[in-house]
């Protein structure tokens, strides 16, 4: 196992499976996929493993394929000592000089920004097939660990998949997260837990939004908030100013972007359901299914099933700055673009800022600590699934909005519920929030939901409880969730 560098934050888990990975002495080549949305780090991951091997790296760059096949072969004589670079003739060649490099030893070979090369030239997936074919001598005799790696996060996602050439080739598939609210609360330095929520439903867990964008530094405090989010992210001359444009212009499927902004839109203003969707778009459901698969495929969006309804779904922005970028700046365009407006924007989006950006962000940061940080079980049942879902009160006909889930399986295997919760920011939580939590309870139990009559209360917030609600969560009607124990 190589050393992690010092300079990498995290990423223990990716660095482990990838040294794993590299260092395999088993005979015969293997193929590995990474993928990821861009600046999450995979370039770094891959470069310190290939320095820390003295593998080769390649990072393709958009060109026309006699070009690319030029530079990598003049790479390749560059690393292999050739008193003059090979001029491969096809990426046949390029791949069996690829294999050649581990006929002595495990050798890392990683190919960065891979979607390009495939763009340019779209065989390239099926020589790769033929190179790793199972039974070819070329790579029986070779150790080379083959990474191929890539940001299109839908390209990607497909090489390994249904009928594409690779699939059962690759021994690795690897997807770089976005660091989680914990982890983004880190690396920015943020010890303020109330300002580390609020950026973090600004700028999300993406590495390179502090080091590069923010020029490696945030909000030095809550007061500070406000004058960095108009120099960093609002103003025309910031690299954020464009970033959810350019997110979406990456994806090659995405060719009709008007379309897919607008999906984006409508689900940033809160339709997440399929016909709500199509509603705000003016459009039939099935229009638009097309648009929603791709949105899916890219990381963009992720379709959530309502934990009580099975066949109901709701859409949700997976990116923070999309989500924002929708609901804060979008429809500020043109102040901020051509007047650079941007501190009388921000001003102006305050109210809009808390219900629609920090709000619904709090709620999914409510739900991801209940999957991953929450006590591992719930009246002695391990938490194995969390979402959030509509129950309807047949009394009252109203539906309950309920923004936390818990579920696991007992003893025979039944699905059961542990848990629901509700999720306020920038509220003051009390008996009232917890009168709506009993009255859904009792509504499961009468619909006979299988552990509802046990399930825990819960009530997240971000400011302190009435004392009311304090005695009820004493005397273990309730448990309050707040600030401290999220970020743990």
């Amino acid at each position: 196992m190589f050393a992690k560098p010092s300079d990498m934050f995290d990423r223990e888990e990716e660095w482990a499976a990838l040294t794993r990975f590299s260092t395999d002495d088993r005979p015969g080549a293997t193929l590995g996929v990474v993928s990821g949305r861009r600046r999450q780090g995979k370039t770094f991951l891959l470069d310190a493993l290939c320095k820390a091997d003295d593998g080769f790296f390649f990072e393709a760059t958009q060109a026309a394929d006699s070009e690319s096949l030029r530079r990598i072969g003049a790479q390749l004589g560059t690393y292999t000592g050739a008193a003059l670079p090979p001029r491969p003739a096809d990426w046949h060649e390029v791949l069996d000089g690829l294999l050649a490099l581990g006929t002595d030893r495990p050798v890392t070979v990683a190919i960065d920004e891979f979607p390009y090369l495939a763009k340019a030239n779209p065989e390239l997936p099926s020589v790769i097939q033929a190179a790793f074919g199972p039974r070819r001598e070329e790579r029986l005799r070779s150790k080379t660990r083959l990474l191929l790696c890539g940001s299109a996060m839908s390209f990607m996602g497909g090489l390994l998949s249904g009928t594409a050439p690779l699939r059962g080739r690759a021994g690795l598939e690897m997807v770089v997260p976005t660091l989680d609210y914990r982890l983004a609360a880190r690396f920015w330095g943020i010890e303020d837990l109330h300002l580390a929520v609020l950026l973090y439903a600004i700028v999300g867990g993406t590495p390179a939004y502090r080091d590069g964008a923010a020029g490696g530094r945030g909000p030095a405090s809550a007061g500070d908030l406000d004058a960095w989010v108009a120099d960093n992210v609002l103003s025309r001359f910031s690299p954020l100013f464009r970033e959810a444009r350019y997110l979406l212009a990456e994806e090659p499927d995405i060719r009709d972007n008007a379309v897919y902004h607008s999906v984006l839109a409508a689900v940033a203003e809160g339709h997440g359901t399929r016909g709500g969707i199509a509603n705000y778009l003016e459009r039939k459901a099935t229009d638009i299914s097309h648009h929603l698969s791709v949105l899916e495929d890219a990381g963009l969006l992720i379709r959530e099933v309502d934990a009580f309804r099975p066949g109901r779904s709701v859409y949700r922005i997976s990116e923070p700055l999309i989500a924002f970028y929708h609901a804060i700046m979008r429809p500020e365009w043109s102040r901020l673009e051509r007047r650079g407006q941007a501190a009388e924007v921000w001003r102006d989006s305050d109210h809009r800022f808390t219900t629609a950006v920090v709000g619904p962000r709090f709620e999914q940061i409510c739900r991801d600590w209940m999957q991953a940080y929450a006590p591992v079980e719930i009246n002695g049942t391990p938490v194995s699934q969390v979402g959030s879902g509509v129950v309807n009160d047949p009394e009252l006909k109203k539906p309950y909005q309920v923004d936390v889930a818990a579920f696991g399986h007992d003893a025979e295997g039944r699905r059961v519920l542990l848990a629901i919760g509700e999720a306020k920011w920038a509220e003051t939580i009390g008996t009232g929030h917890l009168g709506r939590l009993q009255r859904i309870r009792e509504i499961l139990v009468r619909a006979k939901q299988p552990g509802a009559d046990t399930a825990r209360l819960l009530l997240f917030g971000s400011s302190e409880p009435t004392p009311q609600l304090r005695e009820a969560a004493a005397s273990g009607d309730v448990q309050f969730i707040g600030l401290e124990t999220l970020y743990g």
